[in-house]
């Protein structure tokens, strides 16, 4: 009876140690498959952020290469109106009609060619959509050219509130000072998002 007693006890201490081995057995390939899981989660979130990150940098080289494209543009137009013999537009004293051709009148008066016109409607359909009383709400800009403050405007017209054309005359001469043509000025625009 003893004997016997004493294999059932070993028995029952064999079958604990055997169930504690495969517990710790099945713990183990556990905690190894969560951590391959684990990693396998981080490697392919590394690769959507990078993947993210050249699709960015893409763009950003896309429109960097597009404005360089202007730029040049806008300097091979200059570089042919300086060597070409200087036309003579005459503007009208009063210009009229809607505001786009009011501006194409007033270019040739900036020693500008007719083709700066299609850089200069891109970038006041940007900015303003060509609306005299555009106001942008979170700066203040004003008007067709978007001048920051508006009154700037005054410069052009005591009418620079209400009429296209002292708006115009303002937005050209602010173009010409600082970017030389309408093109540089919509290069500018498509590089930082204003001008």
């Amino acid at each position: 009876m003893v004997a016997t007693s004493g294999t059932i006890s070993s028995q029952v201490q064999l079958d604990g140690s055997t169930r504690l081995a495969s517990q710790v057995l099945i713990s183990r390939t556990f905690f190894a498959l969560r951590q391959q899981q684990t990693a396998a989660l981080v490697a392919e979130q590394a690769a959507a952020r990078q993947a993210a990150l050249r699709q960015r940098a893409a763009k950003l080289a896309a429109r960097r290469a597009a404005a360089q494209a202007a730029a040049d543009r806008a300097a091979q137009q200059q570089a042919q109106q300086q060597t070409q013999p200087a036309q003579v537009t005459s503007a009208p004293a009063v210009p009229s009609g809607t505001a786009q051709q009011i501006a194409m009148g007033m270019l040739g008066s900036y020693g500008w060619s007719s083709s700066q016109f299609s850089c200069l409607d891109s970038l006041w359909n940007e900015e303003s959509g060509w609306n005299v009383y555009a106001t942008n709400p979170s700066s203040g800009a004003y008007g067709i050219p978007q001048a920051l403050p508006g009154s700037k405007m005054a410069s052009a017209g005591p009418d620079w509130q209400t009429d296209a054309a002292t708006q115009i005359r303002w937005g050209l001469t602010y173009i010409k000072s600082l970017y030389g043509s309408p093109c540089g000025a919509w290069a500018h625009e498509e590089a930082d998002g204003w001008y």
